[in-house]
């Protein structure tokens, strides 16, 4: 099993990125708050879950060990997949949705792409007494910003990925960058979900 990469960041996509390590580069697909903290060139340790399935094997990765430990947590949800846990962590930070779960908040959990009703109430039905530790009172740092153009692209690409029409999402990241001009490219993303969500 795979459970870290250290190595030279050689490309960052949509929703993956690569990490060069001894000379075989590792693509592994991970969250927008993620992704936005890696550089290319830059030499960078990511933490990983090596998920196995009948039609291959996918490798995820992660910037912290509350990130991962919150991705694993998911997937012991009845019918949650390790898409949806990915989908997670790109609305809300591990101490956000842990404190949601532990509050039994299923609305706020519903705003998670991909997650009905059914879904949520399940979430925290089987999460409750799990997710104590990660629900974190203190205030995460603010991730490092970016251009607002480089930040406002990424977001809506995101946002593409995870099923929003861009006709939809464009004009609501434009909206919200346009009234936080030095957000970076998560707090955006997390803002323009929550738009979205009550549309």
């Amino acid at each position: 099993m795979i459970d870290s990469l250290n190595g030279e960041v050689i490309s960052i996509g949509l929703d993956h990125a690569v990490i060069e390590c001894a000379g075989v580069g590792y693509r592994f697909l991970a969250s927008p708050p993620t992704l936005a903290a890696l550089t290319r060139g830059e030499q960078r340790r990511v933490l990983t879950s090596m998920v196995v399935k009948d039609d291959g094997v996918t490798l995820y990765g992660f910037a912290d060990d509350d990130a991962r430990e919150m991705f694993h947590r998911m997937q012991s949800v009845t019918g949650l997949g390790p898409k949806l846990a990915l989908a997670a962590l790109s609305v809300f930070s591990p101490a956000e949705l842990a404190t949601h779960i532990a509050e039994q908040n299923a609305k706020r959990i519903q705003t998670i792409p991909g997650v009905g009703k059914k879904m949520a109430d399940r979430i925290v039905l089987e999460l409750k007494d799990k997710v104590a530790t990660l629900a974190a009172p203190e205030q995460e740092a603010p991730a490092p910003a970016a251009t607002t153009s480089f930040a406002t692209e990424q977001v809506v690409e995101a946002l593409v990925g995870l099923g929003f029409p861009e006709r939809s999402a464009r004009p609501v990241v434009d909206a919200i960058a346009a009234e936080q001009p030095d957000a970076a490219s998560s707090a955006l993303l997390r803002a323009a979900l929550t738009q979205l969500g009550k549309k």
